[in-house]
């Protein structure tokens, strides 16, 4: 019985990861109330395109594909369902792409760190040092709060293999020793029309 229960928690987890499978939402807002959870989030909608303009740099948002007004809209909605669920947050890591910083700022009303999390579009990171270390990132136990990472959907699908929706959050619980489970997706701030 024990045995049949842990492959069915295996499958189910299996599963999840593959995308066939959404938890509950009340389940993943359980589990970050609970906190030591780590929230893999896509940026908010950005402006149509795909990348960066040329010439882009880091320390100019002119420069750069910014969150649209329906993403600044969104961005403040997530921050306000986190709040409303009384959700801790005692980390939040930014790629340093302007419309990861807007969304992490505009949600959680700060950046602690731009790290971990760029683009690799932008020809400015290395794609399988920025997967490496978030991935050693949502491996990581902690307690207390949760560790939010603003980043992009094709950073965070070489992590989980899920391709996330703008704003939407992907929580993993880690297990240490480089490994993490992905819990639930939650887009709690529907697109703007």
């Amino acid at each position: 019985m024990k045995l049949q229960r842990r492959a069915a928690s295996m499958l189910a987890l299996a599963l999840l990861a593959a995308g066939s499978v959404r938890a509950n939402d009340d389940e993943g807002w359980k589990a970050l109330k609970e906190g030591g959870q780590v929230v893999l989030m896509r940026h908010a909608q950005s402006e149509p395109g795909v990348g960066e303009p040329p010439n882009m740099r880091l320390d100019d948002c002119a420069t750069q594909r910014n969150l649209s007004e329906g993403g600044r809209k969104q961005a403040k909605a997530i921050g306000d369902a986190i709040r409303a669920h009384g959700i801790a947050v005692d980390r939040v890591i930014s790629s340093p792409m302007c419309r990861c910083i807007d969304t992490a700022k505009l949600a959680f009303g700060r950046v602690d760190e731009t790290q971990h999390a760029g683009n690799p579009r932008s020809g400015t990171e290395d794609q399988t040092k920025i997967v490496r270390e978030i991935r050693a990132l949502a491996s990581e136990k902690h307690r207390g709060g949760n560790v939010i990472v603003v980043s992009h959907g094709r950073t965070i699908a070489a992590v989980t293999e899920l391709q996330p929706e703008p704003g939407e959050m992907i929580i993993v619980t880690p297990q240490g020793d480089g490994k993490f489970a992905v819990l639930a997706r939650l887009q709690p701030a529907p697109l703007p029309k």
